[in-house]
């Protein structure tokens, strides 16, 4: 068995969402689950971020997703497979 996640660090998340929600739509049908956690709440909102994807697909298109958020000031995106 084999899972594929991809781990997402935003240090700008309010600068970087919009591209960063612009990528994962044009990449969409490869998300499964997406989870999004970031510190604070309300007045106290942090502009940091973790987005824990769980994605399927061809590993060619999971490493090009991957480096397409990259490329974004802000974005550090790292593709892990797990297997057992």
């Amino acid at each position: 068995m084999e899972k594929t996640v991809l781990l997402v660090l935003l240090s700008e998340r309010k600068e970087t969402a919009v591209t960063f929600q612009k990528i994962l739509t044009d990449w969409g049908c490869m998300v499964k689950t997406r989870l999004g956690i970031h510190d604070g709440v309300l007045d106290k909102c942090s502009n940091y971020g973790l987005v824990v994807l769980d994605i399927v697909g061809e590993k060619a298109k999971l490493e090009e997703m991957t480096r397409k958020l990259n490329l974004v000031h802000g974005i550090k995106a790292q593709l892990i497979t797990l297997s057992i």
